[in-house]
């Protein structure tokens, strides 16, 4: 019966072929509409997602401050100050961190043969990378032996390394940092980063913080960097870390004064909000510009139901039920909007295809990688959801005709002129 339906429906489109081509358009453009919104809203998505990830996944910094609350009998108003035994006490009692480092700055020249550079030379320890997400492409990171050893090495950020080397290799090469020689033990790729401090991270060179304690006075560190242990974990981490500090330094654990902190997560509600919310939008618009093409659908099955009255009369007097007619219609209205669909999603295919890259945060950081650009894929996601507002859409737009024609009297149709 269901295949009968169908094939009652494929004769009836095929009696105006011009009518039922003009009805799909309206759906293929809604459908295009559709896959190449959502298309960009999910790129755009991934590109802020990621810009946001590169400083970090679950980064944690603390600058030191200014106690405002009387504690074990100390005055308000105390400097703060990060050293290595904080540090070491993190390490050691704050259950919730899983890395942890000082980092110390100075603003210093760096120069290769007659190339030179004022840059942010930052002392750190080897667990830095791991909180900031700095991935070398060429050479390594700062090692254990390193910091041990107090080894005079360099690695280098992305625009740093341009600047110095242009197109050369740097791994290996001596640089000089206030006049004293270093070895570029590695160097990253350009960082595109929503967020930065001091200076970005494609701008900056690291040193071991044993070896910033040879070129200048590293007591006290400008900033403590660390990762909890999962970033749901964020604000307890936090709030440990404040404990153990303030036990050493004597300051109350809720003066949040006296420690200042700015971690990931505390930003993260708003990236979701600005990215999902204009995801959402982007899918509003290409379902109501498919609805549109519904409405289409809709008035062209109802004039189909005005010119076939007299056969509706006919099959009810036969002894079809209001059930085969309003499954006739409403196969005739997916008929359309899936065949739309079809047409569409190739469409939508190929236009994907030719946008190539769109450009977004590559000409802000003057990157020519693509990599903070939009690359719209048609993803099994978005082949699925156009699918089912696409299959709503057909149903919706068949369901009025459909019930028009079900509830024809016959014997008033078969009079019908």
């Amino acid at each position: 019966m269901l295949i009968e339906i169908l094939r009652q429906a494929w004769v009836a489109l095929r009696r105006n072929p011009l009518r039922s081509f003009l009805t799909m358009l309206g759906i293929v453009w809604g459908i295009v509409a559709v896959a190449v919104l959502i298309a960009y809203g999910n790129s755009f998505r991934g590109v802020l997602v990621n810009a946001f990830d590169a400083f970090g996944k679950s980064a944690v910094v603390c600058w030191p401050g200014q106690t405002s609350e009387q504690a074990g009998g100390e005055r308000a108003g105390r400097h703060v100050h990060f050293e290595k035994e904080d540090m070491d006490l993190v390490r050691a009692e704050a259950t919730l961190v899983r890395n942890v480092s000082l980092e110390t700055v100075r603003w210093l020249g760096i120069s290769y043969g007659d190339r030179i550079a004022n840059t942010a030379i930052r002392g750190v320890y080897p667990e830095y990378d791991l909180i900031r997400n700095e991935i070398p492409t060429e050479g390594r990171w700062i090692s254990s032996e390193d910091m041990l050893e107090r080894r005079r090495v360099v690695y280098l950020g992305g625009l740093i390394r341009q600047q110095l080397f242009g197109g050369r290799p740097a791994v290996g090469e001596t640089v000089l940092i206030r006049g004293v020689r270093f070895t570029v033990i590695g160097t990253m790729d350009r960082k595109i980063q929503m967020s930065n401090y001091f200076t970005s991270d494609d701008e900056s060179c690291w040193i071991p913080y044993s070896a910033a304690s040879d070129i200048w006075d590293t007591r006290y560190a400008a900033v403590m960097v660390f990762s909890p242990i999962a970033p749901m974990f964020e604000r307890d981490a936090e709030q440990q870390v404040r404990e153990v500090i303030g036990k050493r330094q004597r300051f109350s654990p809720t003066d949040k004064r006296a420690i200042q902190m700015f971690g990931r997560e505390e930003f993260r509600p708003i990236i979701d909000g600005i990215t999902i919310g204009l995801q959402v939008l982007l899918a509003f618009i290409g379902t109501l510009t498919l609805g549109i093409g519904g409405v289409g659908v809709m008035n062209i099955m109802l004039v189909s139901v005005d010119e076939r009255v007299r056969e509706i009369g006919l099959r009810r007097a036969l002894g079809a039920r209001r059930w085969h007619i309003r499954a006739q219609f409403l196969s005739e209205a997916l008929a359309l909007t899936l065949a739309g669909g079809a047409l569409g999603s190739g469409l939508a295919t190929l236009l994907i295809a030719l946008s190539g890259t769109l450009p977004m945060l590559g000409p802000l950081f003057k990157d020519t990688s693509g990599k903070g650009d939009i690359h719209m894929t048609l993803s099994l996601a978005t082949v699925t959801v156009s699918i089912g507002i696409l299959t709503l859409v057909g149903v919706l737009s068949g369901l009025a005709p459909a019930m028009r024609a079900s509830r024809l009297d016959p014997s008033d149709a078969l009079r019908y002129e």
